[in-house]
């Protein structure tokens, strides 16, 4: 039987994640809160947030930027975690 979690991305219960998706507290209130689906909308954010910020996975300071993204995100707690301002989605092709 899959877990189900009321994922506060999608506002709604959907399929729960396997394993907590990020190490510490944080990661375990997103196990907690976020479906599988709501982590691949993270995802897609994550990459935006990188590339329009210059950020390095590599780099403490920006892990810890990171993290108030995804706080922003997931939690809606601080002002990050929004499309960056300025981005401009590449035309999907057809």
């Amino acid at each position: 039987m899959t877990n189900m979690v009321q994922c506060v991305v999608l506002k709604t219960e959907a399929e729960a994640l396997d394993t907590a998706p990020h190490p510490g507290e944080l990661g375990e209130r997103i196990l907690a809160n976020v479906s599988k689906q709501g982590w691949r909308q993270w995802l897609e954010r994550l990459s935006m947030i990188i590339n329009e910020n210059g950020l390095s996975t590599a780099d403490v300071a920006s892990i810890q930027l990171i993290e108030e993204h995804m706080k922003g995100f997931f939690f809606n707690e601080g002002n990050l975690g929004q499309v960056p301002s300025g981005f401009n989605a590449a035309p999907k092709k057809k």
